[in-house]
């Protein structure tokens, strides 16, 4: 392998070497040179220029390069690079020539003007190149041979390995995210109903009076029923209210204990003028009249609103 690859280093110096061309004038240097003498058609030789001058001395204009000359085309032009050492400046460019006509063929050779700093302008030109361009050897004594069809590429599953676990992959992942959210769904909090707010004992005595009154009973000739329930919502009012027992109490006990009641005793005619009436209804001693009956349930109403115990201011 070593002894191969000095070979080829070889030959390129070699080949270097016999197309090289230098021209000098005053200060100012041109040199070429050609990495191949021949090419086949259509392949591509490397052609490079080097142009060095006094930049105290003189000016240096490059060569106009056409993109086509002898059968020959530049198919690229590198950019010019510029090395500087103290006022000695070096330009190089590389150009990539081709031809498609077999033949021998001359790279012609490129003009660069000098413009001296004093004294007359003059050029320096590169020397023009041979270079050979050869067409592929055809072995006429076989025959020719048609031009095939287009062949199918033969496919198997293996060509599509990466899509198909690719493709698994992302159901994978799909299943995972599903999965994921499934088990940490957050439940919804029970929806709680408050509870309905306590009814005080004025409020619960008003409210069974009203639906008393709803009823029509007095209206509807049931006048013993009616006072019967009256008397049993204010005695059991009474008993709740100010801890006083009342429901197995005759009339005159019950009043009695009214009027040795602190609270009670500025209601004892109030509570007198309901109950002694109940009795006439209850025990058929009279029959009350109906503005009575109306009567009866307005005082009753009374008695419990004005027995509402005071409220307690709340503390802040």
């Amino acid at each position: 392998m070593k002894s191969l690859v000095n070979k080829l280093f070889g030959t390129f110096f070699v080949v270097l070497s016999t197309s090289i061309a230098a021209y000098a004038q005053g200060d100012a240097k041109v040199d070429v040179k050609m990495d191949a003498s021949q090419i086949l058609v259509g392949d591509q030789a490397r052609y490079f220029i080097e142009a060095q001058h006094n930049a105290s001395q003189s000016k240096l204009q490059w060569a106009t390069i056409p993109d086509t000359f002898n059968n020959l085309e530049i198919v690229e032009k590198g950019k010019i690079d510029t090395i500087k050492q103290g006022d000695l400046v070096t330009y190089k460019q590389r150009l990539l020539i081709t031809g498609f006509d077999s033949g021998m063929h001359v790279i012609p050779s490129f003009v660069f003007p000098v413009i001296p700093n004093s004294g007359t302008a003059y050029t320096i030109q590169t020397d023009s190149l041979p270079l050979l361009v050869q067409t592929v050897a055809v072995d006429t004594t076989q025959p020719f041979k048609g031009i095939k069809e287009i062949m199918p590429v033969k496919t198997s599953w293996l060509d599509y390995i990466w899509y198909i676990l690719g493709a698994l992959l992302f159901l994978l992942l799909i299943t995972v995210v599903i999965i994921y959210f499934v088990r940490n769904k957050k439940v919804a909090a029970p929806v709680t109903t408050p509870p309905p707010p306590q009814e005080t004992l004025q409020e619960k005595a008003l409210r069974m009076l009203a639906e008393l009154e709803r009823k029509h009973l007095w209206q509807g000739n049931q006048v013993k029923q009616y006072y019967v329930e009256l008397t049993d919502i204010l005695r059991g009012y009474i008993e709740a209210r100010f801890n006083t027992p009342t429901m197995e109490l005759t009339t005159d006990e019950l009043l009695q204990s009214v009027r040795l009641n602190r609270e009670l005793n500025k209601h004892a005619e109030l509570l007198s003028a309901i109950l002694y009436t109940a009795d006439l209804a209850k025990f058929a001693k009279a029959q009350p009249l109906p503005h009575e009956h109306a009567n009866a349930m307005e005082l009753a109403i009374k008695f419990v609103n004005e027995t509402k115990p005071a409220e307690t201011p709340k503390q802040s």
